[in-house]
């Protein structure tokens, strides 16, 4: 369940919770072998989401049960770091 607390972005959320990520990289790259080296051990599901209207990109929903706001947000940066994903929602 999430709530919107008080008209700004931050979430109050009841962990454990199952959280998606958006990730954004290009066509050419491999976003199962991307998701296998983050999560490591970790189960997750990987999914496709759509091809950029160009076709240069793609998008995928990365899913994984996180325990608390800041697991969620340390996958999140460690989505953010990685060389081949432009973008992470």
């Amino acid at each position: 369940m999430v709530e919107k607390v008080d008209n700004t972005k931050e979430l109050k959320l009841k962990y454990p919770t199952n959280w998606k990520y958006k990730i954004i990289l290009e066509k050419e790259y491999d976003a199962h072998k991307i998701a296998k080296e983050t999560f490591k051990q970790r189960e997750y599901t990987i999914q496709k989401s759509q091809n950029s209207s160009s076709g240069k990109y793609t998008s995928y929903s990365l899913s994984t049960l996180v325990k608390n706001d800041d697991e969620r947000k340390s996958i999140f940066e460690t989505l953010k770091k990685h060389k081949q994903i432009k973008f992470v929602l």
